[in-house]
C-alpha cells in the first residue's frame, strides 16, 4: 500500500539576513498519523511550522501540504492551526469566540463537540480574556478546530495547561488521530511526544538530525540500563569487558551497566558466578535520545 503523505517539505530553506534558520530540510509526515517535530529552543521548529501554514514563504524550496502548495486558499478551509501566540478575543463570550470561528468554515465542528474538547462548557457565559491561562490555551486549540480539519498542526499545545487539562488534551489528539486527522506538533514535553507521536523528527540548528518511530530512534541512539546486586563483583574495569557495554557505574554492591543491545549481556550476567540478583532493565529515554542527538549541536537563541 502507497504511504501517502500530508505535509512533504523538499530541500526548504529559510535564511534571515545571515542566519539560515531552515537549513536545507527535507521531511515527509504521513496522512492520519501523530507526528511531533522536536529540537532545542531556536532550532527552527516555529519557522518550519509557519512555513507550513503559509504565514512565511521559503527562501528556497519546496512545501506541498494535503498535495497543494502551501499557502494555499483552499488549505484554510482543510487546516488547523495552534500557535504559540493566540490571543484572547477582546469583549466576546466564550461561545461567540467558537461561534464567530465556526461561521469561517463550511464544514465546521459541532459547537458542542467544541466545549467537550476544550472542557469549557462551564465558561460558554465567561469573557475569553477573563479566563486563565490554561483555559484560555484551551479555548485556542478549540478555535483551531472550529474548522473540523483534516490537518492540524500544534506549536506548544500545552504551554500553561495543568496536568488535567494535558491529559484530557492528548485523549482528544488520540481520538482525531483516530478519525483519519493528521496532527503535527511540536513540544517541549519529551515525555508526552513519546507517548503519542507515531513518528518523531528531530532538527537542531535548522536541520535534520534524525526521524523515525520513537522506539526506531531510542533504539538508534541512546543506551539501555541494566542495574543489578554483585555479591561476588570483579573488579570494576571488567564490567567494560562485556558484551556491548560503553559505561559501568559502580555504588557498593550495585551496579549500573550502560549497553546498546542487553540480550547478550544479560546471558554473560546469569550465566556468570558474580552472584547477580535484583536485575532492572531500563529502556533509553526519548530525552536521553533528544540529547544525544542535540548535543553537538550550538544553539541558536
Amino acid at each position: 500500500m502507497t504511504q501517502v503523505n500530508a505535509i512533504e517539505c523538499k530541500n526548504v530553506v529559510k535564511q534571515f539576513g545571515d542566519f539560515r534558520a531552515v537549513d536545507d530540510m527535507n521531511l515527509a509526515f504521513e496522512k492520519g498519523k501523530i507526528s511531533a517535530l522536536l529540537g532545542p529552543n531556536g532550532a527552527g521548529k516555529t519557522t518550519a511550522i509557519s512555513m507550513m501554514l503559509g504565514l512565511m514563504r521559503p527562501t528556497s524550496g519546496e512545501i506541498q501540504v494535503l498535495g497543494m502548495p502551501a499557502g494555499t486558499k483552499e488549505l484554510r478551509q482543510r487546516v488547523g492551526a495552534l500557535t504559540q501566540d493566540v490571543r484572547a478575543a477582546d469583549g466576546l463570550k466564550v461561545k461567540e469566540v467558537l461561534e464567530l470561528f465556526r461561521s469561517y468554515y463550511r464544514n465546521p465542528m459541532s459547537l458542542e463537540r467544541l466545549l467537550d474538547i476544550s472542557g469549557l462548557h462551564g465558561d460558554v457565559k465567561r469573557k475569553a480574556a477573563s479566563l486563565s491561562g490554561g483555559q484560555r490555551r484551551r479555548l485556542a486549540f478549540a478555535q483551531s478546530l472550529a474548522g473540523n480539519p483534516d490537518l492540524i498542526l500544534l506549536d506548544e499545545p500545552t504551554v500553561a495547561m495543568d496536568i488535567e487539562a494535558r491529559g484530557r488534551f492528548w485523549e482528544t489528539i488520540r481520538a482525531l488521530a483516530g478519525d483519519g486527522r493528521t496532527v503535527l506538533l511540536t513540544t517541549h514535553y519529551l515525555e508526552e511526544a513519546d507517548a503519542v507521536a507515531d513518528h518523531i523528527a528531530v532538527i537542531a540548528q535548522g536541520k535534520v538530525v534524525a526521524e523515525g518511530a520513537p522506539e526506531k530512534l531510542k533504539a538508534q541512539t541512546a543506551l539501555r540500563t541494566i542495574s543489578f546486586r554483585a555479591t561476588n563483583a570483579p573488579e570494576e574495569q571488567v564490567w567494560l569487558t562485556l558484551p556491548g557495554v560503553e559505561k559501568a557505574e559502580c555504588n557498593g554492591e550495585r551496579i549500573r551497566l550502560h549497553a546498546q543491545q542487553t540480550d547478550e549481556l544479560l546471558f554473560t550476567l546469569m550465566q556468570s558466578k558474580w552472584g547477580v540478583t535484583d536485575i532492572e532493565v531500563q529502556s533509553a529515554s526519548l530525552e536521553d535520545t533528544f540529547r544525544s542527538l542535540t548535543a553537538s549541536q550550538t544553539v541558536h537563541g
